[in-house]
């Protein structure tokens, strides 16, 4: 370890490299950014904090800002989601590294107030860790945020509480809430990774199997949606009757937690919420069932209550499996300790989806130095949303249609 790093293997930088060059050469729309970034080095000057899932899509985007002319200094948003190597491979090209896979509470606060002394004046956040810091234990930091932009729903949750209180102390972009975020990302990228990483730790069948989606959000449709690809029957459960009927419409079943539990073969929380899966659902699920997360944080399963229930723990077939035997002697397998699934146990969403998401989170950075705002909320520019759309098809060599002037004008008169 050095001062301005804090990594487990720098050794193993040699496999983050490849990592990293493997997605970089499926991120098309990071590499025209980066074109520009090199030349325009459009983020001269600025220092950039970075709290997001510590994995080859996300060193790409940080050696891009810094390729862009920030210093930009790095940890995870879970203890559980470093990829070690990437972590070494990302601070040989520049970047400041404090992440490790599998630190403590403790570790996992002072990784993230390291990252918080380079004094950044912009951020990238994911669940709101970097802002819950600077608006408590960090606030002689935010006289010189600039601003920053938030990732994932939960974050967003969290910032627009605060905004409300009026506390948020600066201007804050919600890329989460942009359609090439959440259309793309948080349905076809969470419902591909987390089955990724259910797969990859059971080595188990889903075809045939049913399968309890708890939370029918974006995410949530991206998580039933592939389980029913897969062969699987699938149950919803909700609290939002609207999201209830969508569920009813695209096929599924839909009912309570107490009466899914009996019937569940997996079930996988998506709700960024508290308690979903509790004791008295534990007490009727089937011998076998298996547990899994896909919200931000490990508060959907209660484990404590898992653990207490239990008469004894049980290895399954990888670290990311442990079965808990519960006084009748059924076993309930919990995955990746109750924490994401498809980081923790997998690698994350698809680099062609990471692409569009991280785009987007560049270029507010950018247009937050082009247009200063006051403390608050905001979308994404839509015409930043636009563009890395058209350049996703432009990728992909795909051609759509323009609109002549006669319907432009037709549209004017609407």
């Amino acid at each position: 370890m050095n001062e301005a790093h804090t990594l487990k293997s720098p050794g193993e930088a040699p496999s983050g490299h490849r990592k990293m060059e493997w997605v970089r050469a499926h991120m098309p729309i990071l590499e025209r950014i980066r074109a520009r970034y090199v030349q325009e080095r459009p983020l001269q000057g600025q220092r950039v904090a970075i709290s997001l899932h510590l994995e080859a899509k996300t060193a790409v985007l940080a050696e891009l800002l810094h390729q862009g002319g920030a210093e930009v200094a790095i940890t995870s948003s879970n203890p559980l989601t470093t990829q070690d190597d990437v972590a070494a491979a990302l601070a040989e090209r520049g970047v400041r590294v404090h992440a490790f896979r599998g630190a403590s509470a403790e570790e996992f606060d002072a990784l993230h107030h390291r990252v918080l002394d380079i004094e950044p004046t912009l951020i990238i956040d994911d669940g709101g860790e970097l802002t819950e810091r600077l608006h408590t234990t960090r606030t002689s930091l935010v006289g010189r945020m600039i601003g920053g932009a938030e990732e994932t729903t939960t974050g967003v949750t969290r910032l627009k509480a605060l905004h409300r209180a009026g506390r948020l102390a600066y201007p804050m972009v919600l890329v989460n809430d942009a359609d090439m975020k959440h259309l793309f990302d948080n349905r076809y990228g969470t419902g591909q990774s987390t089955w990724d990483g259910i797969v990859r730790s059971t080595n188990l069948v889903v075809a045939g199997k049913t399968v309890v989606v708890a939370g029918y959000g974006w995410c949530g449709k991206g998580v039933a949606q592939r389980a029913q690809g897969l062969g699987a029957r699938v149950i919803v459960t909700e609290v939002n009757p609207v999201r209830a009927n969508e569920a009813l419409m695209d096929g599924h079943q839909v009912m309570t937690m107490a009466a899914a539990a009996p019937l569940g073969d997996y079930f996988v929380t998506v709700t960024g919420n508290y308690g979903v899966i509790r004791a008295e659902h534990f007490e009727q699920m089937k011998d076998g069932a298996i547990l899994a997360n896909a919200g931000h944080f490990d508060v959907e399963v209660d484990v404590a209550a898992l653990r207490r229930l239990a008469r004894a723990q049980r290895p399954g077939r990888t670290p990311d499996v442990v079965g808990y035997e519960m006084a009748d002697g059924r076993v309930l397998w919990l995955l990746a300790e109750g924490r994401l699934v498809n980081l923790a146990a997998g690698d994350g969403h698809p680099a062609e989806i990471m692409d569009l998401t991280f785009a987007l989170q560049a270029l507010s950075l950018e247009d937050l130095l082009q247009n200063p705002r006051q403390p608050g909320v905001y979308p994404v520019d839509p015409r930043v949303d636009q563009w890395v759309a058209a350049i996703r098809l432009e990728a992909l060599g795909i051609a759509i249609d323009t609109l002549t002037e006669a319907q432009r004008s037709y549209l004017a008169q609407e």
